[in-house]
């Protein structure tokens, strides 16, 4: 890379612009655009996200005051508040989605040889939401409760390397099993999952897929036993079976054996049930899987603390998934970044470096690695080092 560039020019080389000029062609998100096109907007809200910009304000008083720096950033000049507001409304939220999804699958391609989980030659996803609260005064179109707004955002994380592969925003009132209807499945992988996802028609069709779940069972759940295999008491396995429905709807829903684990926790010492439809793997595989399901609960206490998808700089549903979008995209961008170089730098460390360093003229390679000679500090207690990949 030429030294004269900054770190921000650098590390937007990584993005496929010409993928986004056809994406952008295709929805015509630059159509009847004077100031501020859809690539312009990106690398604003970029800016915005790697040095922690808070408002509209913010953005445009830190762009004014490196007016010199902005032609290395791709910008002719620093736009006014009120161009960057309309912008967020008016350009289609659906290019930035387009563009996050480019960017994930380059990220799994770049991840797909790190070490599964629990060394399975099979892909791991973990599924959950979360929701992001909101003023229902401002954002009427994502209602929740009787008084406050939210939205959520379903998550698909495949636990090798952390990068989400799936997404879905919705408003705060769609119930997380709903996502089952629109989830990608691949078969010969494994989806794990809480008891919220537990609805016997959706996982019969996702076991009719080749795909494997693994999920809690509710309580009060009527079946009954079919076969028992043996089962080490001692390692926290109390019964392993192959159980059939006795509901009417639950046995039509789902007409073929499962699979029940009950396994008793020698941490918290409290006693889980476990459903899933693969039968080959070993029962403390299957505890041990729906264990791994926190790391995409880390996820999402990772991305709140560290991306702006928190405090919204537009009110309508455009520029907030914009936004959330946008924000996405960045992160897997430095992932990728990160990978590429082959740095040994953690991804905080890399969006903290990023954030005060943005115009230094140094080859990213180098700024983004830490300096060996110098004693590291240690990390706070309550800081998430998940993402150390």
């Amino acid at each position: 890379m030429n030294l004269g560039k900054t770190l921000f020019a650098q590390v937007m080389e990584f993005v496929p612009w010409k993928t986004f000029g056809r994406i952008v062609e295709r929805h015509q998100g630059d159509a009847g655009v004077r100031t501020l096109g859809c690539a312009d907007l990106f690398r604003v809200m970029a800016f915005a996200q790697l040095t922690w910009r808070e408002s509209l304000r913010d953005i445009e008083a830190c762009l004014a005051a490196n007016q010199a720096k902005l032609f290395h950033m791709g910008l002719k000049a620093p736009p006014a508040r009120s161009t960057l507001s309309d912008a967020l409304n008016r350009r289609d939220w659906r290019i930035y989605h387009a563009l996050a999804q480019r960017l994930i699958a380059r990220a799994r391609a770049l991840y797909a040889q790190e070490p599964s989980v629990l060394e399975l030659d099979a892909s791991v996803y973990a599924l959950d939401a979360t929701t992001i609260d909101l003023c229902l005064s401002l954002f009427e179109w994502a209602p929740f409760r009787s008084t406050k707004a939210a939205i959520k955002l379903h998550t698909l994380l495949d636990l090798r390397g952390a990068i989400p592969a799936f997404i879905h925003i919705s408003d705060g009132k769609l119930h997380d099993v709903n996502v089952l209807d629109i989830l990608p499945v691949e078969a010969g992988s494994f989806y794990v999952m809480d008891r919220g996802y537990v609805d016997f028609q959706r996982l019969y069709a996702m076991h009719q897929a080749g795909a494997f779940f693994v999920t809690r069972a509710k309580r009060g759940m009527d079946a009954r036993r079919v076969y028992s295999a043996a089962a080490d008491r001692a390692s926290g396995v109390i019964c392993d079976q192959r159980i059939v429905f006795n509901g009417f709807y639950a046995a039509k829903n789902y007409p073929e054996h499962l699979r029940r684990v009950r396994f008793k926790d020698p941490e918290s010492g409290k006693t889980l049930v476990f459903l899933t439809n693969n039968t080959s793997l070993p029962a403390l595989t299957i505890a041990a899987l729906y264990k791994s399901r926190w790391q995409v609960e880390l996820f999402f206490k990772w991305i709140k603390q560290h991306l702006r998808i928190k405090r919204f700089l537009g009110t309508r549903e455009n520029a907030v998934k914009t936004q959330v979008w946008r924000a996405i995209a960045t992160y897997v961008l430095i992932a990728i970044v990160k990978k590429e170089l082959h740095l040994d730098a953690s991804l905080y460390t890399c969006l903290q470096i990023l954030s005060v360093s943005v115009f230094e003229k140094t080859e990213v390679s180098c700024a983004l690695q830490p300096d060996r000679s110098l004693p590291e500090p240690p990390d706070p207690a309550n800081q998430l080092v998940l993402f150390d990949f």
